[in-house]
């Protein structure tokens, strides 16, 4: 009788692991009917990303905001340089003065790859005062295996992005690193921040005179309270 009843259980607990399963798959399918070109990995981390921005909030897991409190200016202008784009194009960032600029390492298959959709957001709503550029990035977890053509289809069919993406480069310290984020994260050119990114998405705020002024970290979603009333300061 005791094997019976644990086989019923065992049974029963498995008809309950099953149909959750299938609520999940069916679940990712409806979160991504206006996906296209995704791996199922891309629809799965799109359809969670809700709940992996919560748990990250209240876990307080890669929220960082630092700020530039005593206003140290820079001590090498962040307008001598230039941003070469993934369609060939070049942006020279004196050309930003008079705008925000924020900053973003970016992934295409990351728990936070759906903030593009934010980012869009953003860009759109300032687009009078704010320019968004994205820098895709392989420093996390192999995240952006991509070609530079392939990431802007990705972000082009499922995200609708219409901000600058930079060419492919590397964000993290070492002698590879792009020399914008070179000058992010390096004190002696930002005049207070070593700051590198903590993961995918960490957000780098410049303001309109060339300033460093905050960073904020992946989990800091580019729609939250701390990045809108930055861009809006």
């Amino acid at each position: 009788m005791k094997r019976k009843s644990i086989y019923r259980k065992l049974k029963k607990s498995l008809l309950v692991l099953l149909i959750l399963i299938a609520a999940f798959v069916v679940y990712v399918e409806i979160a991504n009917r206006n996906s296209r070109k995704m791996t199922y990995r891309q629809k799965v981390l799109k359809a969670i990303y809700p709940a992996w921005m919560w748990y990250n909030r209240v876990a307080g897991k890669k929220t960082k905001v630092i700020t530039n409190d005593k206003s140290t200016a820079h001590t090498q202008s962040l307008y001598d340089l230039s941003v070469g784009l993934n369609n060939g194009q070049t942006i020279k960032l004196d050309s930003l003065k008079g705008k925000k600029i924020l900053i973003v390492n970016t992934a295409s298959n990351c728990g936070y790859t759906n903030q593009y959709k934010d980012l869009e957001g953003l860009y759109e709503r300032y687009r009078d005062k704010l320019v968004v550029i994205g820098f895709p990035a392989n420093d996390f977890k192999e995240q952006e295996k991509g070609s530079d053509e392939q990431i802007a289809e990705f972000c082009k069919l499922n995200y609708g992005i219409s901000f600058p993406l930079a060419k492919k480069s590397t964000v993290i310290p070492g002698p590879q690193q792009n020399d914008v984020f070179k000058w992010l994260t390096d004190k002696t050119k930002n005049g207070w921040n070593e700051k590198s990114p903590s993961w995918n998405f960490s957000k780098y705020l410049v303001d309109e005179k060339g300033e460093l002024v905050k960073y904020f970290d992946p989990a800091v979603s580019p729609l939250s309270n701390e990045v809108i009333n930055a861009i809006e300061k």
